[in-house]
C-alpha cells in the first residue's frame, strides 16, 4: 500500500543515492522537474505542493518519469 504522502527527503535519497548529500540530492530533483515543463505541469495540477512532501498522485508522476514502477521503489 503507497502512503498518502512521502517526504522529499525520503524520495531523493531513493532517487540519488549517489548524491554527496540530501541538499544536493534535492537541488538534483528540483533541477530535473524544471528542465520538463511537463513534468512541473503535471506535479503543480496534482494537488497543492507541500513543502517538505508530495502526495501519491505526484509521487507517482515523478517515478513515472524516472521510468520506476512502485515496486521498484519500495526496494531502493
Amino acid at each position: 500500500m503507497v502512503r498518502r504522502t512521502i517526504l522529499k527527503q525520503d524520495l531523493v535519497k531513493k532517487l540519488y543515492p549517489d548524491s554527496i548529500s540530501t541538499d544536493a540530492a534535492m537541488q538534483q530533483l528540483r533541477r530535473d522537474i524544471e528542465l520538463c515543463s511537463q513534468l512541473k505541469e503535471q506535479i503543480t495540477s496534482a494537488g497543492h505542493t507541500k513543502r517538505h512532501y508530495y502526495n501519491k498522485q505526484q509521487l507517482l508522476l515523478i517515478l513515472e518519469h524516472f521510468c520506476i514502477t512502485l515496486e521498484e521503489f519500495e526496494q531502493l
